[in-house]
């Protein structure tokens, strides 16, 4: 019984590796692509900022204007009100963010510094009042949390240019590693391990 549900699972997690090995250097394309564009964006992290800014703003515009028509669309329904005022705030606030990008980078990045202060806080405090197996590892979390939001804090305002455009990089930077480890470990595969 145990030989069958470790054959299940082996086959579980080859599911599809066929189809990866076949387009492995898609992969690898891409998270090479991905890895240049995320150290574009941490060389350039105001600019992406202000860009992811001005993206999220549009898309709130677009999504109000189509709440807006669609709550239009629906006069006789009882929600008539509340659609429309939902879409017209999404609208406004799209527009109060496309205006003035770096002042919501500024608010936004104020936020994620709080929450990683609070949530580097609860992490610390939840190893040291739960004794749990590796607990060592929540409270280095706790700490670069902590870490990060206390740096992020004390740069502010300033730092509301360049973290989200960093935080970008970084995250398009690991999303781009992990597409090539993938591709090159898929590629790799002998067709031996491959579900039949």
């Amino acid at each position: 019984m145990s030989v069958q549900h470790s054959a299940s699972i082996t086959n579980l997690h080859l599911v599809g590796a066929d189809l990866l090995r076949k387009r492995s250097n898609w992969f690898v394309g891409l998270g090479v692509v991905l890895l240049v564009l995320g150290t574009i964006a941490l060389g350039s992290s105001v600019i992406f900022t202000l860009a992811s800014m001005v993206f999220i703003g549009w898309l709130m515009i677009v999504g109000g204007v189509l709440q807006t028509a669609q709550a239009f669309s629906c006069r006789e329904w009882a929600g008539f009100y509340v659609n429309l005022l939902t879409g017209l705030l999404y609208s406004v606030a799209g527009f109060l963010i496309v205006v003035n990008p770096a002042a919501t980078a500024m608010g936004l990045t104020l936020m994620i510094a709080i929450l990683l202060i609070f949530g580097g806080v609860f992490r610390i405090s939840t190893a040291i009042a739960a004794h749990f197996h590796n607990r060592n590892w929540l409270v280095l979390h706790g700490i670069v949390n902590l870490l990060l939001g206390t740096i992020i804090l004390q740069e502010w305002p300033v730092s509301g240019l360049w973290v989200i455009g960093t935080f970008i990089g970084i995250d398009m930077i690991f999303d781009g590693w992990s597409l090539i480890m993938l591709g090159v470990a898929v590629k790799n595969l002998s067709a031996d391990n491959l579900p039949a």
